[in-house]
């Protein structure tokens, strides 16, 4: 199991396992935000600390709702608004402690335009 937490601590995430591989995406929100991705399956992912507490925020195509902290203001999450892709959601690997990346490989996605990767 892998821990993700903001950064006061209110919300922690507990993810099944270490993800293969992570993503940057350079889409208007995800530059914005900094930090790459970690994916899941939603069944994969339990909030140890601060269920239900997160603010969401829904952009753009409306396909994706952004998770952030209350109180810290650290986006945590992403979900899924498209019951055809609610198998999949993403985690802030920023969140995650950097010993349990370490060495994974960072794939570049183009969020912005051509939605391919770029490496």
């Amino acid at each position: 199991m892998i821990e993700a937490s903001c950064h006061c601590g209110a919300i922690r995430l507990e993810l099944a396992e270490r993800p293969a591989v992570l993503q940057s995406c350079n889409c208007s929100i995800c530059r914005r935000i900094g930090g790459p991705w970690a994916y899941y399956h939603p069944k994969q992912v339990a909030f140890a600390k601060g269920a239900g507490t997160t603010v969401g925020y829904i952009q753009g195509d409306r396909t994706l709702e952004m998770h952030h902290c209350p109180t810290c203001g650290c986006v945590t999450h992403w979900e899924s608004t498209d019951k055809e892709n609610a198998d999949r959601m993403g985690i802030n690997a920023g969140l995650i402690d950097p010993a349990d990346i370490e060495g994974l490989p960072l794939r570049h996605f183009d969020g912005a335009d051509t939605w391919t990767y770029l490496d």
